[in-house]
């Protein structure tokens, strides 16, 4: 291999943008829509704090908001097998701008905090129906062998909201809170152009009405692929054991103070963004299952490592390298779903997948928050966490062996009606 092709392997996989226009839409109107949201979630919790001087009810208004989450999941999921999806986004996507506009009233005149507690509920259930419609487009605007590419240019998205979105929500306090959630608005507002110039999408001709037996299926089909179940249990795993986060602000009082909380949180998002940056590699990796456990076993291993980091370099490389591990789990599973879940099912098993990255990371913070009071000691906190991580990814492997073995080449795409669109269908001539 020459050094032209190991540049090309380490380069960012743009495939699925060069070939589908409405993919590119797609990305478009979500990184859009990412930012927007970003703002206001950074202006939320910043004017709960305002208006009550409590920490406490900042943590009550996260809570607010995961009943939506898991609610919006399934909804969502069933919607999104059943229904015209463009329309969904565009209809989610207004709820939302309807939301961040009570927002930006109720920081200039009203000040309540119900109607905080109320519209933040609210803007997160518009982007839980939204999501799941999201993730089913995939598969049907990019050819099969292009999904690993937009699994990247997902996660690449994601890291750089989740890095980003902070930075510019902070700065746009400075000018206040209207400033922060009419900014917010007007990105969100933007978002709703691409989606919109998308072509409709309908589901799949045998695709039935959305009801709790329909529901059901899902979980159904779920249990029936102990591969498809182990990436969802593997991945709960690690969040719930592995997620350090709330203790950054004891660990990073040790460290330096104040000043290093803000990189202690933007390392593991540095490690995401250099994988999704060299992520051309992963179109030549198969065992996807193999792939998603020894990612969750690194994990598990940098979270450990970050425990024993006797100064802030060495804890920053460990948490960037947990980040890239996470971000290679995140790869994998995502590609693994978009293309062997067949396109019947496809909107609810997304739910489930949203479901299980939301509720896994703030219920991981409660576990090593309450070990960390518990034991006295933070890095007790930590190292259990990573530690459970790893035998939670050697356990999982074990008990359910066909996520090991996962092959992709032994899963061809599912050509059931409203399945994935053949490449030649989604090339189409830039705008």
């Amino acid at each position: 291999m020459d050094l032209r092709q190991i540049i090309r392997r380490l380069s960012p996989d743009v495939a699925p943008i060069r070939h589908s226009r409405d993919f590119r839409l797609l990305y478009s109107g979500q990184a859009s829509s990412s930012a927007g949201l970003m703002i206001c979630y950074v202006a939320l919790p910043y004017q709960a704090y305002q208006l009550t001087r409590s920490s406490l009810m900042v943590g009550l208004l996260s809570c607010a908001e995961l009943l939506p989450v898991l609610f919006g999941g399934l909804l969502g999921g069933a919607l999104a097998d059943a229904i015209e999806r463009r329309r969904l986004i565009l209809l989610t996507q207004l709820a939302a701008i309807c939301c961040i506009a009570v927002l930006l009233a109720n920081a200039l005149a009203w000040r309540q905090l119900w109607l905080l507690f109320a519209a933040a509920a609210l803007l997160t259930g518009a982007f839980s129906l939204q999501r799941p419609s999201v993730e089913v487009l995939v598969p049907r605007l990019v050819a099969h062998d292009d999904l690993p590419g937009a699994a990247a240019l997902a996660g690449l998205l994601g890291t750089v909201a989740n890095t980003a979105g902070p930075l510019i929500g902070g700065g746009l306090l400075v000018g206040g809170l209207p400033l922060a959630y009419a900014v917010g608005g007007a990105t969100c507002a933007a978002a709703a152009v691409p989606f919109a110039r998308m072509r409709p999408i309908p589901p799949a001709p045998d695709a039935g009405r959305p009801s709790l037996r329909g529901m059901a299926e899902g979980l159904r089909y779920a249990r029936s692929r102990p591969d498809l179940l182990g990436t969802y249990l593997i991945d709960i795993g690690a969040m719930f054991f592995g997620a350090p986060y709330a203790v950054f602000p004891q660990i990073a009082a040790g460290l330096g103070g104040p000043a290093v909380l803000g990189l202690l949180y933007a390392a593991p998002g540095m490690g995401s963004m250099a994988v999704s940056l060299t992520s051309t590699w992963t179109r030549h990796v198969y065992r996807h299952g193999r792939a998603i456990a020894l990612a969750v076993g690194g994990w598990g291993i940098a979270i450990s490592a970050f425990a024993f980091a006797p100064n802030l370099p060495l804890a920053v490389l460990a948490l960037a390298a947990a980040g890239g591990a996470d971000m290679v789990s995140g790869l994998f599973r995502m590609t693994m779903w978009n293309q062997s879940i067949p396109a019947r099912v496809r909107g609810r098993l997304a739910g489930l997948e949203m479901i299980s990255y939301s509720a896994g990371e703030p219920l991981g913070n409660l576990e090593a928050g309450a070990i960390a009071s518990l034991t006295g000691s933070v890095r007790a906190a930590v190292v259990s966490g990573g530690a459970a991580s790893l035998a939670g990814a050697v356990i999982v492997s074990l008990a359910l062996p066909a996520l090991w073995r996962y092959d992709a080449r032994d899963s061809r795409p599912h050509r059931d009606s409203g399945d994935a669109i053949p490449q030649a269908a989604s090339v189409v001539a830039s705008d």
